[in-house]
């Protein structure tokens, strides 16, 4: 079985590649927050253990197995995180660390009930699709709130997990999937969004705008 790290690594290589794009050691070692050196040291390991196809100066891909690892370890998350809001209760923010902690402890078979008990989930709490006990995973590439032009109505479906104060935030505006939202206003020189959301108004910076993956509205 793979240790932790191994899943922690397959599985930060699978969200940075977005599909099948090669990811760079810099990038890996930002997203896990470790040296570049121990970087490369762990592809390595992990291209004699087949999960991980790696060329000096060319970036990672997964194989099929790291693929089917990586997404294991990301149906286990996604379930965990949402079976942490909806029967323990536990708020949106406070879920990720939880269930990244938990990941690696659960078995297979739990969390699948986990998912039956839930209804067998789509998505979890911040709007990611979750895989199906099978593997198989319904990625839909959406657009940014900062795309979008003045009058463009949308739906809000999908947020990042991984920063508590953002969601807290994210809550209190009400910028929780499923949210109809309609840009009213572009302010000059790169300057915030005025947005409403649902039956109010709120002015967001394309900073935070960029991390709010939405639907455009028909």
């Amino acid at each position: 079985m793979p240790t932790p790290a191994v899943e922690d690594y397959l599985k930060a290589i699978y969200q940075l590649s977005e599909g099948d794009r090669a990811v760079g050691t810099s990038a890996i070692a930002e997203r896990l927050g470790v040296a570049p050196g121990s970087v490369t040291g762990m592809l390595k390991r992990l291209g004699k253990q087949g999960l991980v196809e790696h060329e000096r100066y060319q970036g990672a891909r997964l194989t099929d197995p790291g693929r089917r690892e990586a997404i294991r370890m990301i149906r286990r998350h996604r379930v965990l995180e949402l079976f942490l809001v909806e029967v323990l209760g536990y708020t949106w923010d406070q879920v990720h660390v939880e269930a990244e902690r938990l990941e690696h402890a659960v078995t297979d078979g739990l969390v699948d009930r986990m998912a039956r008990v839930l209804g067998d989930p789509e998505s979890d709490p911040h709007g990611h699709p979750i895989p199906s006990s099978a593997g198989q995973i319904q990625v839909t590439e959406l657009p940014t709130l900062a795309q979008l032009e003045p009058g463009d109505r949308a739906i809000l479906r999908r947020v990042s997990d991984e920063d508590p104060e953002a969601l807290r935030y994210l809550a209190r505006l009400n910028l929780i999937p499923g949210v109809e939202l309609e840009v009213l206003e572009r302010t000059p020189f790169q300057g915030p969004l005025r947005v409403r959301v649902g039956q109010s108004e709120e002015m967001i910076g394309l900073e935070l705008a960029a991390r709010l993956k939405v639907e455009i509205a028909a």
